[in-house]
């Protein structure tokens, strides 16, 4: 094999390797979700505002993934008595503050001490 051949296959592995090594660095995982227990804790000490057809708020759950479920979830649309106070969706309440707009898990965790 002459040497443009051997230059050649060289420089496609090592592009190969990189765009792998950036797919699993950078790439988020889709099925990568809040653990069970952070989710409870979280769902325990906080009320999460949501509203059917809200984008922000499927962000939202998305983050918990099947622990979503165990969040404390008030429906706008089914129960806008119990929303009067709230401006936008998502909006968590936590201690009594509210916080507007989706919210990292670490964010909750700090809000919630869990």
């Amino acid at each position: 094999m002459n040497k443009k051949k051997k230059d050649l296959i060289f420089n496609i592995s090592v592009f190969i390797i990189f765009i792998g090594l950036v797919y699993f660095l950078l790439i988020p995982k889709g099925n990568l979700q809040t653990s069970e227990e952070v989710a409870r804790c979280i769902g325990e000490n906080s009320i999460v505002y949501v509203q059917v057809g809200c984008s922000h708020c499927v962000d939202q759950e998305e983050m918990f993934g099947n622990n979503s479920a165990l969040l404390n979830k008030i429906d706008c649309f089914y129960e806008p008595d119990r929303c009067q106070d709230i401006e936008g969706t998502p909006t968590w309440k936590i201690k009594g503050k509210l916080y507007v707009g989706v919210q990292s898990i670490e964010k909750l965790q700090e809000l919630t001490g869990c």
